[in-house]
């Protein structure tokens, strides 16, 4: 009976295979999962914040640093998944990435302390930074060129649709029962996914792995920390952290000035800064595109803390309005290439760039008391310029680069977008807490969120200046313009 059972599993497994459109795409569902977990994560604990920081004792704004721990160390750790996949194995690591990723989601749960929460959280981020990259990897190394378009495309949806359901998600879970559920649904999601890798994905390693630049990657995580930790000591506007927050700010420009010089010295450094003398390249990852990204980050922050501190809704109906704005994000997708394509990237990103700037101010303005049709409007007005910035972004940061530059650019890519996006959330919980003590207010009022969200939209008009910058056909053979 055993021998007879044993017979008929890989022909159910082939079967499988097949309803799902064979073995490239059923690795391509795999890894959309994993990515569908890790996005989830990022965006369901918004809702939940409020609670969190009750339970542990401290303020609201100081709970961003759940999310900026989390994006930072996901930057820092990014540049080494390349090459701990060639070392031991791209299912080994994937396979393990989603084992610690589930395992620091219980660990969140659990968290007794802030502090222990946040090197919880931090844990996660490091296994998120394997997740991403060697999952595309896994991906593109078992496809073949004629089916490579449709594994990619399914790779796009959960960073499409995660960002939707998280919000409400979060604020269901939280009211429903507790915040510590909303980690806790990870555990079923990992469990299978790491029981569906090793069955199906293939484990290869590089015949002849390159060096690790060591110097490189420590410089880089030290000056990431330094970071972190003095924008919370700042952020917690204690005197006595001040002086340590910004001493350790100042040590974060140090060491990063010297891990810059370090790459420019080193042969193969852990992220090579090549492609930055690529005028588009930059543009999108140094100046403008970094302003955007941080402004557009911040913005969902502020409006879920807003939503419940400053105007008393629940967690729920905050995760619904902010149900809107996600969902606008997502259906504005469809019309975003076309757009690009007749008016060209550039002229796209300087006009986008201010009306994304005036739909971030203008969510000052949602109250109770307006009418439900206006407030939604608002919202989708942001949620939709979000979505068209950060996808002309997107498109043109590797439209001047060339094929042998891709692999390095995409990795500073990635951690530039990861680091700013981080900083976003840190500036607007400082923007709250700043606005709060010079009111004098003893906690959070609606002034200090509708300031917030002014000030970050004068902030997200700032990149309208290098996107001017960019010359008038930038990214035209990619889009499409004539």
């Amino acid at each position: 009976m055993e021998e007879a059972s044993d017979s008929r599993s890989p022909d159910r497994r082939d079967r499988i295979v097949a309803l799902l459109g064979g073995r490239s795409m059923v690795i391509a569902l795999i890894v959309a999962s994993a990515f569908f977990m890790e996005n989830l994560d990022a965006t369901i604990i918004v809702t939940a914040l409020p609670k969190m920081a009750q339970s542990f004792a401290i303020t609201p704004a100081r709970m961003s640093l759940g999310v900026t721990a989390y994006m930072l160390a996901v930057a820092a750790l990014i540049p080494a998944s390349g090459w701990l996949a060639d070392r031991i194995g791209a299912r080994t690591l994937f396979f393990s990435a989603i084992g610690v990723f589930t395992l620091a989601s219980m660990l969140c749960g659990i968290a007794p302390n802030f502090p222990t929460f946040i090197a919880a959280r931090i844990v996660q981020g490091a296994a998120a930074a394997m997740m991403s990259p060697v999952g595309r990897l896994v991906v593109l190394r078992n496809t073949q060129k004629s089916e490579l378009m449709r594994a990619l495309s399914t790779l796009v949806w959960p960073a499409l649709i995660a960002p939707v359901l998280g919000p409400p998600l979060g604020g269901f879970i939280t009211d429903a029962a507790n915040w510590r559920w909303i980690f806790y649904v990870n555990l079923p999601l990992g469990l299978m996914g790491m029981a569906l890798v090793l069955g199906f994905i293939p484990n290869e390693k590089a015949a002849e792995p390159t060096p690790f630049d060591i110097k490189g990657f420590l410089l880089m995580a030290l000056a990431l920390g330094c970071l972190t930790y003095g924008i919370d000591l700042i952020g917690s506007l204690r005197p006595a952290s001040l002086g340590v927050g910004s001493g350790l700010l100042a040590l974060a420009v140090l060491i990063g000035w010297r891990a810059y010089l370090h790459a420019g010295a080193t042969p193969r450094p852990v992220v090579s800064l090549d492609a930055l003398r690529v005028k588009s390249f930059f543009v999108s990852n140094i100046t403008g595109g970094n302003i955007s990204r941080a402004a557009v980050s911040a913005t969902p922050f502020l409006l879920a803390l807003m939503f419940q501190l400053g105007l008393g809704m629940s967690a729920a109906v905050s995760g619904l309005l902010l149900l809107i704005y996600m969902a606008a994000n997502l259906a504005l997708k469809t019309v975003t290439t076309p757009i690009m394509r007749r008016f060209g990237i550039r002229n796209v990103l300087v006009v986008n760039s201010l009306l994304a700037s005036v739909a971030i101010a203008a969510c000052a303005l949602i109250s109770p008391a307006s009418p439900l049709a206006l407030n939604a409007l608002i919202l989708a007005f942001a949620g939709a310029s979000r979505s068209m910035q950060l996808t002309a972004i997107t498109t043109i940061t590797f439209a001047d680069i060339a094929p042998d530059q891709r692999a390095p650019a995409t990795v500073l890519f990635s951690l530039t977008m990861q680091v700013f996006m981080g900083m976003g959330v840190a500036v607007g919980a400082l923007m709250l807490n700043f606005s709060q003590i010079l009111r004098g207010a003893p906690v959070l009022g609606l002034f200090d969120f509708r300031l917030a969200l002014v000030l970050t939209g004068l902030f997200s008009a700032l990149a309208v200046f290098p996107y001017a910058s960019l010359p008038h056909g930038a990214g035209a053979e990619i889009s499409g313009t004539k």
